[in-house]
């Protein structure tokens, strides 16, 4: 059984997903967190980049909605949240991950501004910003994605600290 406070702590997570704060995830969440990446990164949503994000977006979106959304209406509330995606994934974050790639690949390409496959630590900084992260974590939490301290944040560093971060509460 999982406990209360396990609960408790995962549902915290569920604001970072509800980007518009309307007590719901769903596909514009997903959308909003795509332009609002683009928008900091000044790249086109008609480029390849920004369609590699909005697909990215589309396939997070899908993946999480397959996972919770038990009722159908194209919606995850708090409780699915936590009881559909969380509980269903915490003993299984890689399947998490996976769920996650493209969007988190197509996130850090778009940040990537010299293109060498790795986003710099404050363009990684940047992008949690963006994706509802408060301005005074953004910054230590990607210094902490770096772990191997060569000041770049690469897909092999970012998407099993995502998949820890929503399904352990710790």
């Amino acid at each position: 059984m999982v406990s209360s406070e396990y609960e408790r702590r995962i549902a915290a997570r569920f604001a970072t997903f509800d980007q518009d704060g309307n007590g719901y995830i769903d596909r514009e969440d997903f959308y909003g967190a795509a332009k609002a990446l683009l928008t900091e990164f000044g790249v086109a949503a008609r480029s390849d980049k920004g369609q590699a994000l909005y697909g990215g977006a589309e396939a997070f979106w899908q993946g999480m909605a397959g996972i919770a959304d038990r009722d159908g209406d194209q919606r995850i509330t708090r409780e699915e949240f936590v009881n559909g995606a969380v509980k269903r994934l915490r003993d299984n974050p890689d399947r998490f991950a996976e769920i996650a790639r493209p969007f988190l690949h197509a996130a850090l390409d778009v940040a990537d501004g010299d293109g060498d496959g790795a986003a710099t630590v404050e363009e990684a900084g940047r992008v949690l910003k963006c994706l509802g992260v408060p301005e005074d974590a953004a910054g230590p939490a990607a210094a902490a994605l770096d772990a191997d301290g060569d000041g770049k944040v690469g897909e092999t560093e970012v998407v099993p600290a995502f998949a820890r971060y929503f399904t352990v509460p710790e």
